[in-house]
């Protein structure tokens, strides 16, 4: 296990002596005996000892008995990116202060500090519930879906958004990172997945879920859980099998292929319908669209060169920081010749674009 783990076995001894990690058994010889759950546990403190907590705060986080497995890689990785995030920024920050001395240019002491203080956190933004808001018009056709539903489930339930107010509301989440995020108020939130949902046959009147689909392991195995439970399944998700999918949005066609292999991975939009028995309605995403996710932008290109706004949107984590900085270099520059603007300039007069968002009610 030491040599596995690359800490020592004198650590390991003193995880054990203070019950952080207890090796469930002992060999005839003595020695300490590591299951598969011993092996789990250790990976989770590991990780959070590598992020900085000390030992009592990762025992509360290890011991929290509404946190699974899932829900702790979930936040352990929601930690890391906004590490990553962060010495991103400070070295953007350094790489500004080399350019100016380079140049003769004197930093004044307030900006010299920015690299490392207050400011650099606000350059980096809020996180997740600042970009990522209700959009009304896209919450009334969801709402209009639930149709008579008076309890609804809502699956993959994130910080809240689309949660309807004039019903009751349970909300299903497996990550720690976005539990915490919920406004005071939202409605009460069970940890669990959707492949598994912790609920009797029927017990909701609706299951909704909205632009979470992709996260799941078994995106199938989710929907047919949420068809157990309720009645009704309203589900936002994407459609990439209809011809042309790829050159329907900008970004993608001409700034990241590598969209188009993220998908790759994801069930087709025929078998997410066949799960639920469900049929597709097209959901336009207005050009002032409150909600920043991956299309949201479509009429305002240079939102997506705001690094707070890509934060918030998980494709650009899938494909990687090569592609994400080629693509924003990229848009960057035909922004500033004007390129963009004459590629599509069609896009100026619309009010509503569709570009693959689909309703799948069932």
């Amino acid at each position: 296990m030491a040599g596995l783990t690359g800490v020592s076995v004198r650590t390991l001894h003193h995880y054990d002596e203070i019950g952080l990690v207890r090796p469930s058994a002992r060999t005839a010889a003595g020695y300490r005996a590591y299951a598969a759950a011993d092996v789990e546990r250790l990976r989770e403190v590991l990780g959070y000892r590598r992020l900085g907590f000390g030992l009592r705060e990762i025992a509360d986080l290890v011991d929290d008995p509404g946190t699974d497995a899932v829900a702790h890689l979930h936040r352990l990785r929601g930690l890391l990116l906004e590490q990553r995030d962060r010495a991103a920024a400070t070295v953007r920050a350094i790489d500004r202060e080399m350019e100016a001395r380079a140049m003769g240019i004197k930093t004044t002491p307030e900006q010299q500090l920015r690299a490392f203080g207050v400011q650099l956190y606000e350059e980096i933004g809020s996180g997740y519930p600042a970009t990522r808001r209700t959009e009304p018009r896209i919450a009334a056709q969801i709402w209009a879906a639930l149709g008579d539903a008076k309890t609804v489930l809502n699956v993959g339930a994130g910080t809240g958004s689309y949660e309807p107010a004039d019903r009751e509301v349970t909300a299903v989440e497996p990550s720690a990172v976005m539990r915490a995020q919920r406004p005071a108020g939202a409605a009460p939130c069970v940890a669990a997945s959707a492949e598994n949902l912790p609920f009797e046959d029927g017990a909701f009147d609706a299951a909704m879920a909205v632009s979470t689909v992709h996260h799941w392991q078994d995106a199938v195995a989710g929907l047919r859980e949420m068809r157990r439970v309720a009645r009704r399944v309203v589900v936002l998700t994407y459609d990439a099998s209809s011809p042309g999918w790829h050159d329907r949005f900008w970004l993608s066609r001409d700034y990241l292929p590598e969209f188009a292999d993220i998908l790759d991975a994801w069930p087709s939009f025929a078998e997410l319908s066949a799960a639920v028995d469900g049929h597709a309605e097209p959901v336009l995403i207005p050009w002032d669209c409150a909600d920043g996710f991956f299309e949201a932008y479509w009429r305002r290109p240079e939102a997506y060169l705001e690094e707070h706004v890509r934060r918030a949107v998980s494709v650009w984590a899938r494909v990687g920081p090569e592609a994400e900085h080629r693509a924003v270099d990229a848009l960057r520059a035909d922004l500033t010749s004007g390129r963009w603007a004459e590629r599509n300039r069609d896009l100026a007069t619309l009010e509503a674009a569709e570009l693959g968002l689909r309703l799948l009610v069932a």
